[in-house]
């Protein structure tokens, strides 16, 4: 893991002596002691931040060396704060002063500060001590202290929030409302002095204040915002930045817990008699006045939660606004969609803390998406709209068809090499599952689409669509999601062709050709790959010509995304079956039975992929079958039909092995009353017949020996049904004495191994000898459910019950 030379350092730092350290601590203090720190003293720094890291114990270190290294935190080197306070992070504080001496310093402080601040705090009630101390600095004014602390304040407030948010007042919140106010809605228009270059141009003149700028380059006309551009900015527009940063942070923590009896509260008690606090700005000044949302005089009397709800749509309203503008920069264009984004999720939230701004909110959304929904660039924002026509859209009587088809269908269908609108599209869906499958029915239909993602980069999203698989799973995609699960790798392949097609030339003079890319742009072929590629479920379940499409991919059975793929849709098809058995009737599971048995010979030729889907189909035929009896008999004759088949004995050992014997264990009139003789004699001499080849003629060429449990497996199904069909029982007798006899006479072709010839031999003989009595072996080979499934313990007829109280009593003393 680490070099040599690493390691070596590593355990010179652990075995250090305390007197070598004692001496290092000192060398160290005489050189923070000097006026300037040079080289040596970062080297010593660092050091020392190995020695203390490189332990599990943690040290403490002298008093005033602690001191000097709290007051490197404010110098004015960031290597020095780094290291300070990497250093302070690795040592046990002072007892009883925790916090104490960093808040004498905040006046001071900056992020390397702040997040030891945060370290240092061991309980609850020290960051409510530091929330307290943070907030006394917001509420001094400018001329009573250092001002550049502010910057640093509400983002150190952020965080503590997300730790612990009950640490904060009643008081404490609506002081931080208030102050989010002001700088939101009432920070200077004003560009600040920008840092001089120095020359000729420099002097009281060029200092003069100028307005702000838009990113277009106009002059802004209205209040300023984090889209609003300038040489210099002042302290009140770094903190109208830092407040937008965490107000949705803030109304998610703090308003929405709120009730409405206590806001109604607030409003009656506002109504009577309130005073409002001189150093308000955002109460008693209306310099400013909004070309957005020119607010009446009555909505300075709202409660300051309220209060702040209306400036943050104020604020919002006009970044959507500034987004329309042509930025000059490419950076402030991202800067632009960004902004949309947090300010969609704000116009979401304030609407679900107040229904009555959605009819205000309702006209911007959607011409906002009219203007954006063309343009794939701004695919991530339209997100955040989706979300609010999902919240929202029901009450205001929104049609939202238009939203989900660019969702569902475009999304997806464009942009599913886009890893980062993946990653954010599936977590819109798990995180509004149960409303999307309430709001919005025609999800479901998108699978085909939804897949692409997952069929491109399979390792990063297998998780999300292990939770999301359950939803797109009803009665009437079951049969066509199961087929479109077994052909994701020929999604996968496909898609990899389709970026391919865009990238490469049609023609190409040099390099490998790829067989399938022809393919993909042969319009003979056409069809088959729009298939693959649709969009929405309901035009058919799969292709007709499937074996065609598997060998115009064969080449791509070795791509990485393809194999990849491959690997999760045994763990898809586990979750399919899962959530199948809980919804569907007989006749769907009679029609998944069927798909498993056809598709078995139809997939890609990927050899570890075939025989992980049999595993599954084997897995699942065995419980719906136990599940559901009757099912053996609906689909007897395509099961007789696979299990008389000689070629699946070697192609499809592990789900050969299990049609087989779900035959002669529910192929009987205790599972289902319309099983017949003639059914049981027709499933009989279908598996004699394989059974017979097999054991009388060597396997295929290219082909090795059937397991000794496909052999087993067809001799205990002859059995089972021989003993519920008497008349039957001398063929199968007569067979295993056979068996027996030839086995006697030496090595035989159809089995290579002698251990398992003897098993073979082992299991005819007791087959053999319980069918000399049938109604033992009827019993035996077909036990009853009582019998399968006792409950001896229970029954009061028995004299199990009778036993275990009467050692229960012997055992425990009274």
């Amino acid at each position: 893991m680490y070099s040599h030379a690493s390691e070596s350092l590593i355990k010179q730092a652990r075995e250090i002596q305390e007197s070598e350290l004692q001496k290092f601590y000192s060398r160290l203090m005489k050189m923070l002691q000097g006026k300037e720190l040079g080289h040596d003293t970062v080297d010593s720094l660092q050091r020392l931040h190995l020695i203390l890291s490189a332990t599990k114990y943690t040290r403490t270190l002298p008093l005033e060396l602690q001191k000097r290294f709290v007051a490197l935190l404010s110098s004015p080197a960031e290597q020095h704060q780094v290291l300070s306070a990497a250093v302070l992070r690795e040592t046990l504080p002072l007892t009883g002063q925790e916090l104490n001496y960093n808040q004498d310093n905040l006046g001071q402080l900056n992020s390397h500060a702040a997040g030891l601040l945060l370290s240092q705090a061991v309980s609850k009630g020290d960051l409510s001590s530091l929330c307290t101390q943070l907030l006394r600095n917001l509420e001094s004014r400018p001329s009573e202290g250092p001002t550049h602390s502010l910057m640093h304040t509400l983002p150190v407030l952020n965080n503590v929030l997300t730790h612990s948010p009950e640490c904060l007042s009643e008081d404490q919140m609506t002081l931080v409302s208030k102050k989010l106010v002001d700088w939101l809605r009432y920070a200077s228009v004003m560009q600040g002095v920008g840092t001089s270059s120095g020359g000729f141009f420099t002097g009281p003149r060029s200092r003069q204040p100028v307005p702000i700028a838009e990113l277009d380059g106009s002059v802004s006309g209205d209040f300023f915002t984090v889209l609003c551009v300038g040489q210099g900015f002042t302290e009140d527009q770094w903190m109208n930045v830092y407040s937008f940063s965490m107000l949705r942070h803030w109304l998610l923590t703090y308003h929405s817990s709120c009730s409405t009896t206590v806001d109604a509260a607030n409003k009656l008690q506002l109504s009577h008699s309130h005073s409002f606090s001189n150093d308000d700005r955002s109460e008693v000044d209306g310099s400013v006045v909004s070309m957005v949302s020119a607010t009446s005089s009555s909505s300075r009397l709202l409660p300051p939660k309220e209060r702040l709800r209306e400036k943050a749509f104020q604020y919002c309203q006009r970044l959507i606004e500034q987004s329309d503008r042509k930025a000059h920069k490419k950076t402030d264009t991202e800067l632009q969609k960004a902004c949309l984004v947090e300010a969609v999720c704000i116009l979401d939230c304030v609407c679900v803390e107040d229904t009555s701004l959605v009819y205000r909110t309702f006209p911007c959304i959607k011409a906002l998406f009219g203007r954006l929904s063309s343009e794939l660039s701004y695919a991530r924002v339209l997100l955040p709209i989706a979300q609010f026509y999902l919240n929202h859209g029901e009450m205001a009587a929104v049609d939202c068809e238009n939203v989900w088809k660019v969702v569902f269908g475009r999304f997806p269908t464009e942009l599913f090499n886009d890893p980062f609108l993946a990653h954010e599209l599936l977590r819109f869906l798990r995180l509004n599952l149960e409303s999307i499958e309430l709001r919005v029915p025609q999800y479901t239909r998108y699978f085909p689409n939804l897949l692409k993602f997952l069929a491109w980069d399979s390792p990063a999203m297998v998780d999300d669509f292990v939770d999301l698989l359950p939803s797109m799973v009803t009665t009437g995609t079951a049969v066509e999601l199961l087929h479109t699960l077994l052909d994701l790798p020929c999604l996968s392949a496909t898609l990899v062709l389709q970026h391919r097609s865009t990238c490469l030339p049609i023609s190409e003079p040099v390099g490998r050709s790829f067989v399938s890319l022809d393919a993909f742009r042969n319009p003979s072929f056409r069809g088959l790959f729009l298939f693959v590629l649709r969009t929405e479920a309901g035009s058919g379940d799969t292709i007709d010509r499937l074996s065609t499409l598997h060998e115009l991919l064969v080449e791509a059975a070795d791509w990485p995304r393809v194999t990849q793929c491959a690997r999760t849709v045994p763990v898809l098809l586990h979750v399919f079956f899962n959530t199948i058995v809980t919804i569907a009737d007989e006749k769907l599971l009679t029609h998944l039975i069927l798909v498993m048995l056809e598709r078995s010979s139809l997939l890609l030729n990927i050899p570890v992929y075939i025989k992980e889907i049999h595993r599954v189909f084997s897995c699942h035929l065995l419980r719906l079958c136990k599940l559901h009896p009757s099912l053996v008999v609906n689909q007897s004759h395509e099961l007789l039909e696979f299990a008389g088949s000689t070629a699946n004995v070697y192609s499809k050992e592990e789900l050969y092995t299990h049609v087989v014997w779900v035959l002669g264990e529910y192929l009987s009139v205790s599972c289902d009353s319309r099983c017949s003789v003639s059914l049981i004699t027709s499933c009989f001499e279908a598996l004699e017949a394989v059974l017979f080849e097999i054991t009388s003629s060597a396997p295929p060429t290219g082909t090795v020996c059937p397991a000794p449990k496909v052999i087993n497996t067809l001799m205990s199904a002859l059995a089972k049904l021989a003993s519920r069909s008497h008349d039957l029982i001398p063929r199968v007798s007569l067979f295993l004495s056979k068996l027996r006899t030839v086995t006697r006479s030496g090595s035989v072709a159809w089995c290579s191994d002698e251990e398992d010839l003897v098993a073979v031999v082992t299991r005819g003989e007791e087959l053999w000898s319980l069918l000399k009595a049938p109604g033992v072996a009827q019993s035996v080979l077909t036990p009853p459910p009582h019998v399968i499934a006792p409950q001896w313990h229970r029954d009061t007829n028995v004299a199990l019950p009778l036993q275990l109280r009467a050692l229960t009593s012997l055992t425990h003393s009274q």
